[in-house]
């Protein structure tokens, strides 16, 4: 064995005590850490020949590479709805390294188990029935992936054949109509072969990113065939909801796939004064719902849903000698793109055992209250106009001058940071609350420095 090797394996107990203090270090400077700046430039240093170590590794990233890093686990990150870790996600990723789980099938491991009771948790927690079925992926982009995927089969299985056997080739043109789709969306399908092209967007209600249902059903009705509708459960500008309910009912006259995106609008079936938002998301054939946004566990995390898991078998099943062939419970590498694949859902597992539905509930009350502060504040500020109601957890606004240079100029104070954003065709920024530790002094900062950058 390597000398470097055997040795870190002799202290291996110091050295994750090391780190274990190391982690604890910086999670106690979040505050201090700058949320964002533009980073700095570095030349790659050459690969070492000789190893030295984990500890002088350590400290080497810390001389390195730490003083860049952001502080995007922290409070006042409002880019990309992106969430810190809470202490249990952070246990339950910790652990999903050291247990170092294959969780790509069922043999050898209760693993798997775990991963269908945690998909299972998630199913209760977004008002799913049992119709459907899940499975952990890396982000909402492959959550997306995998349910226009499952619904590019559901076409071929329309029109008589099997994209998953023929090739896409075999379905012919293809329409996938939506209102404001993510980007996502047109990512997935230049990797499913549907192309990008194939998207046609809906006219949307009048001053909203919600599809307006008429119009979609004057569009579906205009159709040879079967269609796939990409509904929104939050926009990712104002956090608009397609009436889920009314565009379901429109498969009692027309054919389509019905695939939600919630990747983080789901969670507002945690609030009661918001629950109605979703209403008429068990009705749809897949939903996205990301995880390390609101959830609050380490990236990377999302979990995908359908009521077709044979067609998603059907896709994404792996025949091999040394693999068990798709059962009533078929291993997850028969589910996802993934063979290989980490125990993602152990961090959700924990999230969820230690602050169950009640804790998570909180979080995301919180958060939107914030996000009414905020937007509130940030009207009274001169120049600033907020361009669509705050609906959930993002604030979308207008300020006086160049939007990008605004964005520069804000992550550079440090503290706080937002991207920008075309709305409507006005550049904007967006806030995105989504961090467990958000706080009111937090938002006295945002604001200040929103307000010292703008002005």
């Amino acid at each position: 064995m390597d000398k470097r090797l055997a040795d870190d394996l002799t202290t291996l107990p110091d050295l994750l005590g090391a780190t274990r203090d190391y982690a604890a270090g910086i999670l106690a400077g979040l505050d201090d850490r700058p949320v964002a700046r533009t980073p700095a430039g570095r030349t790659p240093a050459e690969l070492p020949a000789e190893g030295a170590g984990a500890a002088a590794a350590l400290a080497h990233f810390d001389e390195r590479w730490a003083p860049g890093f952001s502080g995007s686990a922290g409070p006042r990150y409002l880019g990309f709805v992106t969430g810190g870790a809470t202490p249990a996600g952070l246990v339950g990723d910790w652990l999903t390294s050291a247990f170092d789980q294959n969780a790509s099938n069922r043999s050898g491991s209760s693993a798997a188990d775990l991963e269908d009771e945690t998909v299972g948790w998630l199913r209760t927690m977004f008002g799913l029935s049992q119709a459907h079925h899940g499975a952990f992926v890396s982000g909402a982009t492959m959550s997306n992936s995998v349910g226009l995927a499952i619904g590019r089969e559901w076409l071929g299985e329309q029109l008589g054949v099997s994209v998953a056997r023929q090739g896409v080739a075999a379905l012919g043109p293809v329409t996938v109509l939506s209102g404001a789709p993510h980007s996502s969306i047109y990512k997935a399908l230049s990797l499913l072969g549907l192309g990008r092209d194939a998207v046609r967007t809906v006219r949307t209600l009048p001053g909203r990113e919600a599809v307006d249902v008429d119009a979609l059903a004057a569009e579906l009705a205009a159709l040879d065939g079967p269609a796939i509708v990409v509904a929104n459960a939050g926009t990712v500008n104002t956090v608009d909801f397609d009436d889920l309910r009314a565009i379901a009912a429109l498969r009692s006259r027309y054919p389509f796939w019905l695939h939600v995106d919630a990747a983080f609008g789901g969670f507002a079936a945690l609030s009661p004064d918001h629950a109605h938002l979703v209403d008429g998301l068990d009705e749809a054939d897949s939903v996205c719902v990301d995880l390390h946004k609101w959830l609050n566990v380490p990236y990377d995390s999302a979990v995908q849903f359908t009521r077709r898991r044979d067609l998603q078998v059907n896709v994404f099943q792996n025949a091999a000698a040394y693999l068990p062939a798709p059962s009533d419970a078929p291993d997850h590498c028969h589910l996802t793109p993934e063979n290989s694949r980490r125990l993602r859902a152990l961090a959700a597992w924990f999230a969820l055992a230690a602050y169950g539905v009640a804790g998570h509930r909180e979080i995301v009350t919180r958060n939107i209250a914030a996000a009414h502060r905020l937007g509130t504040r940030l009207a009274a500020l001169p120049g600033v106009r907020l361009l669509a109601p705050v609906r959930l957890n993002v604030v979308c606004f207008s300020i006086p001058g160049d939007v990008g240079e605004a964005v520069a100029r804000i992550a550079d104070v440090g503290e706080t940071f937002l991207t920008p954003t075309v709305y409507q065709g006005e550049p904007a920024l967006r806030a995105a609350f989504s961090n467990w530790r958000t706080t009111g002094d937090d938002e006295d900062r945002i604001v200040e420095a929103i307000r010292s950058c703008v002005a």
